[in-house]
């Protein structure tokens, strides 16, 4: 005759799982706990954060004990958030990040430090090629055939990058990019226009398993992903900020805007464009930046919202480049790495048939 044992008793015999998660901008969560017959036992939350009533942590602790260890972030969550008394405050934390952290224990999200980071300097290619570099090299990472990986961008060609979802009769005045001989690209991610002559932009990509993110909403997603370049602005002077969603700005204004793209074999891709040394005056004559887009930004010119980096910080966009790859390199043991040939025979397939093609470009027309 078999007997029952409680996910407590079995806890005993089963290892404790550790998990930590620094909430951006916020406080340390720490998880410890074990699995016993599927299930969350003997679950203990603690960290540097604030809390109130102190019982509260005893509810979060009971809220998380016994339920499955499949349950997802949301639902975690969700738990956590129900068992909380009303009068409940949380300073530093939050019930998402709870979550995040005992997915992390469970090695169900990971953090940077469980994976091994290449970073790929800037190359000078073609916009076209960069553009499907970064569907191609999103599929690698999330094959697993690739390690996650930062890519710095470089280009001859002046250009305009649109989001996945932006009509081009909308965003680019086709007289303007006939004057200026501009290409123009569509990406698969979304956001908005990027112009961008050689020199004058800052722009690169990184590709990561989703699991990095597993338990954030897209809005946590962007600053999360992005505190190393914080760390690399303040390190040459420039204290940087998110605007939600996506927008990057110092207190001189806009100095760039991040986008995104998931991918269904659990690839992510994250990139972001910095100005450098935009001329302002070609942008608005390539772009259609409309009254309704500037309307909430507290400003009637668009040459107001675009501050560059080189003004702010006085230094070669080589130099910055540099900084940012020393900050990343150094946090998270990045190693160098270069594009393979096979990525690059890829990336020009894919330029042919798709990122190069009319039918893409008009696909929003």
């Amino acid at each position: 005759m078999s007997h029952m044992t409680s996910p407590d008793q079995d806890a005993a015999t089963n290892p404790r799982l550790h998990g930590e998660y620094k909430v951006p901008g916020g406080k340390l969560v720490v998880a410890d706990l074990a699995v016993a017959g599927g299930v969350l036992a003997d679950v203990s939350i603690s960290g540097d954060f604030f809390l109130e009533p102190d019982e509260a942590l005893e509810d979060i602790n009971r809220a998380l004990t016994g339920l499955p260890e499949t349950t997802t972030a949301a639902d975690l969550a969700a738990a956590v958030n129900a068992a909380l008394p009303a009068d409940a405050t949380l300073f530093g934390f939050s019930a998402d990040a709870v979550a995040v952290t005992v997915r992390r224990a469970l090695a169900k999200a990971t953090s940077w430090a469980d994976h091994e980071w290449h970073v790929i300097p800037p190359a000078v290619l073609p916009t076209e090629i960069n553009v499907a570099l970064d569907e191609v090299l999103t599929e690698e990472v999330g094959a697993g055939r690739r390690n996650p990986t930062l890519r710095f961008w470089d280009w001859q060609e002046p250009s305009v990058v649109i989001g996945s979802f932006q009509s081009v009769r909308n965003e680019v005045d086709p007289d303007g990019v006939a004057r200026h001989g501009i290409k123009v690209v569509r990406r698969i991610s979304g956001g908005g226009a990027m112009f961008m002559e050689a020199g004058n932009c800052i722009t690169y990509s990184l590709y990561l398993p989703q699991t990095l993110v597993d338990g954030l909403s897209f809005a946590d997603s962007y600053p999360f992903l992005d505190s190393w370049v914080m760390a690399a602005l303040e390190k040459i002077g420039v204290t940087a900020y998110y605007v939600p969603l996506n927008d990057i700005a110092t207190d001189q204004g806009k100095i760039g805007g991040a986008a995104q793209k998931r991918l269904a074999n659990g690839g992510m891709l994250h990139h972001v464009t910095m100005s450098y040394d935009i001329d302002a005056d070609k942008m608005v004559d390539v772009l259609r930046i409309g009254k309704e887009k500037l309307s909430d930004k507290g400003t009637r010119s668009a040459k107001k919202r675009v501050d560059p980096l080189r003004r702010q910080t006085g230094l070669a966009r080589t130099d910055i480049i540099g900084a940012m790859i020393d900050v990343f390199t150094g946090r998270y043991g990045a190693t160098h790495s270069e594009l393979t040939e096979a990525e690059l025979a890829a990336a020009r397939e894919r330029a042919a048939t798709k990122f190069g093609t009319e039918e893409w470009l008009h696909r929003v027309p």
